[in-house]
């Protein structure tokens, strides 16, 4: 009899994953849903590019692509402002250029806002500020399963860079540099005598980068509170973006949204639960 309850108890469990799907925790491809909501034109960056159009492409404000990102995929995210490109691609950006090409092959100049990525069975990702800041960015993980926390500085540090550190156009600060990238010492770079997280510790900019965005690396050894892990996401890359704002993606021919459940996912949960519910009722008439 207690073999019998066992068995039930199993079945009814394995019955309850399939049909909710949870069983979808593994190493495959995800959905990158990237989006604009900056009220200028932003030309992202992807670094490997291949299954990323080439490894850049424009979005005017309010736009946003949808690609998928092959399983055990590792790389970078990046936006790119003030471009001018010709119709064969070629041209220069104010920040964050890769070189002369839409298409990028290399990393960018900094100063800019990463948003790294490490895909496998159990995904890494965090948006970094070690190479300074350019552009606001968030990245949202969509239903995923574990820690899954949304990365990102969607403060615009631009607004209150310090002199030492602002690049300006036309006097207007469009970028916010690392205090490695301008005074270039092993204080400041984590290096040298300074070479490990127990003597690279928190400098007076980090903490302004840090205190303006809580969930981004501020320098090279602030991993506790920036770098997050989740498993079986798809992932909405957003630039000017609150990390509180709702975001949806298409996945399977579904649209996935983040926050709320809503009603349709309520009611495929009742659904699931309920035919669960029958599933043990049977079994046990045939004990």
């Amino acid at each position: 009899m207690e073999t019998n309850s066992i068995s039930l108890v199993y079945s009814v469990f394995i019955f309850s994953l399939l049909s909710q799907g949870s069983w979808r925790i593994t190493e495959a491809a995800r959905v990158f849903t990237i989006i604009n909501d900056c009220t200028e034109t932003i030309w992202p960056a992807i670094i490997p590019g291949e299954s990323f159009e080439g490894g850049g492409f424009v979005l005017k404000p309010g736009q946003s692509k949808v690609i998928t990102a092959p399983a055990a995929w590792s790389g970078r995210i990046w936006g790119r402002s003030g471009c001018n490109f010709d119709e064969n691609g070629s041209g220069t950006c104010l920040t964050g250029s890769c070189g002369t090409s839409l298409k990028c092959g290399a990393a960018g100049k900094p100063p800019a806002t990463l948003a790294e990525f490490t895909l496998g069975k159990l995904d890494f990702y965090d948006v970094s500020l070690v190479d300074g800041f350019n552009i606001p960015m968030a990245v949202k993980p969509l239903h995923g399963v574990g820690n899954c926390s949304i990365a990102g500085c969607d403060q615009d540090l631009r607004k209150n860079c310090p002199k030492e550190l602002s690049v300006k156009s036309h006097g207007k600060t469009v970028a916010c540099r690392s205090a490695c990238d301008v005074f270039d010492t092993d204080e400041y770079c984590c290096r040298g005598l300074y070479g490990g997280p127990s003597v690279c510790h928190p400098t007076y900019y980090s903490k302004l980068f840090k205190q303006a965005c809580p969930t981004s690396y501020s320098y090279a050894y602030d991993d506790p509170t920036s770098i997050f892990t989740c498993t079986g996401t798809d992932y909405v890359i957003t630039f000017c973006s609150s990390r509180s704002k709702a975001a949806c993606t298409y996945h399977n021919h579904k649209l996935i949204c983040s926050g709320s459940m809503g009603t349709k996912s309520l009611l495929n949960g009742w659904w699931s639960f309920t035919l669960a519910l029958l599933f043990l009722i049977t079994l046990r008439s045939m004990y």
